[in-house]
């Protein structure tokens, strides 16, 4: 099993010395990136969820809430302090901006007697993510990874990456589902943000320690209320950070976990996850790094214009695979084995790092409650018993 993060705050900036910015001038933090012509996007309830959407000021987030999240459980419950990030994460990811669920790709008319095909220019707002956590920092990594750096670039995709900011929070109360420090990627940010925060609430201070990740967020620190940060402040968001990678609510053992599941393609095990899969595709859904999308033509009653938009799909719709003379993965078996088998070994070949960030999500939000720690650790012991 992965070892658990080494938390030490003091390595993590690169730019500056942590800083101390106390609650009552959080919000002047989110004006200033509205100053600077960003968009403010960050986590607010809605439906009894919390969910990535746009805020205005501090109060937009869901202070003095949390949510409990088990397998197929989610329930937002009150906290008996006012922190501003005192949840794990809700259904949506960062996906929802940079990798839209729709997209028009290209939209075309007919003029005398021929077509001409105008494509989508790519959007370029400004986002500031605001709470992103680290768990989704690799997840964005990750995406970058697929559509920025590999042999194809999306241009829609790297015109909406160009312009984030991202404001991080650290993880100080990992949920039930979350098994980030097992896949090395929380509950400290290392990289990827522009300013990380971690949230200190103390009997009688409530407190955000503050680093730079860049030079902006430098520039950002400097232009707000703050104070360099003092030794005892630093260990105590230090204390708060080795406390959440020791309570994780999982874990996952990825140690040659790769060659486990491409040695064991036809292990009955396989067919008991099945009899319990939906293929319901919320797992791929929620899921912060899938990216899978399909196609969709539509024509005018007319026959005077024509659009193809690109939309979300899922490894386990049927139709997915669908080719000349039927789907090729026809079973629910082989889906779900397709998706476990993608995320969590042949991403290492095509990518270099793993499919899952250890967000949970797949299992709160799983309708029957299957989860991939469990399963892949089922996979593990199946094997230990069919080889003793």
């Amino acid at each position: 099993m992965a070892s658990q993060p080494n938390v030490s705050l003091k390595s993590v900036s690169k730019e500056q010395a942590p800083v101390i910015i106390d609650r009552a001038n959080f919000d002047a933090l989110l004006q200033a990136l509205k100053k600077r012509g960003y968009q403010l996007v960050g986590p607010t309830i809605r439906n009894n969820a919390i969910v990535y959407e746009t805020l205005e000021s501090a109060a937009d987030l869901p202070v003095g809430y949390t949510d409990r999240q088990e397998k197929g459980t989610y329930r937002l419950e009150k906290r008996s302090d006012k922190a501003c990030f005192g949840y794990v994460m809700g259904p949506q990811s960062w996906k929802k901006y940079l990798f839209p669920n729709r997209l028009k790709l290209w939209e075309a008319q007919r003029n005398n007697g021929s077509f001409s095909v105008t494509p989508t220019e790519p959007e370029t707002p400004r986002y500031a993510f605001i709470g992103v956590r680290p768990c989704e920092l690799t997840a964005i990594d990750i995406l970058d990874r697929v559509l920025l750096k590999g042999s194809y670039v999306d241009p829609h995709y790297q015109a909406r990456r160009k312009g984030i900011f991202i404001l991080a929070v650290n993880c100080t109360e990992p949920g039930s589902t979350c098994f980030c420090a097992s896949m090395e990627t929380g509950p400290q940010a290392s990289k990827g943000f522009d300013i990380a925060l971690t949230e200190v609430l103390e009997k009688k201070r409530h407190y955000f320690l503050a680093e730079s990740g860049s030079k902006l967020g430098e520039e950002i620190l400097r232009e707000i209320p703050c104070q360099p940060a003092a030794e005892a402040e630093i260990d105590s968001a230090a204390k708060a950070l080795e406390k959440a990678a020791r309570s994780m609510g999982r874990t996952l053992d990825t140690a040659g976990i790769k060659e486990l599941i491409a040695d064991n393609f036809d292990h009955p095990f396989w067919d008991r996850v099945a009899k319990r899969c939906l293929s319901c595709a919320n797992c791929t859904m929620v899921c912060p790094t899938c990216f899978c999308t399909t196609v969709e033509d539509t024509t005018e009653l007319a026959g005077n214009k024509a659009a193809r938009v690109r939309r979300w799909d899922s490894c386990f719709t049927l139709e997915f695979t669908y080719i000349h003379g039927g789907s090729v993965r026809q079973t629910v078996m082989s889906r779900y084995r397709q998706w476990m088998s993608h995320k969590l070994g042949r991403w290492y070949d095509q990518f270099g790092i793993s499919g899952c960030v250890g967000c949970g999500r797949c299992i709160t939000w799983c309708p029957v409650g299957i989860d991939i720690t469990e399963e892949a650790r089922a996979l593990r012991e199946s094997k230990a018993k069919k080889s003793v």
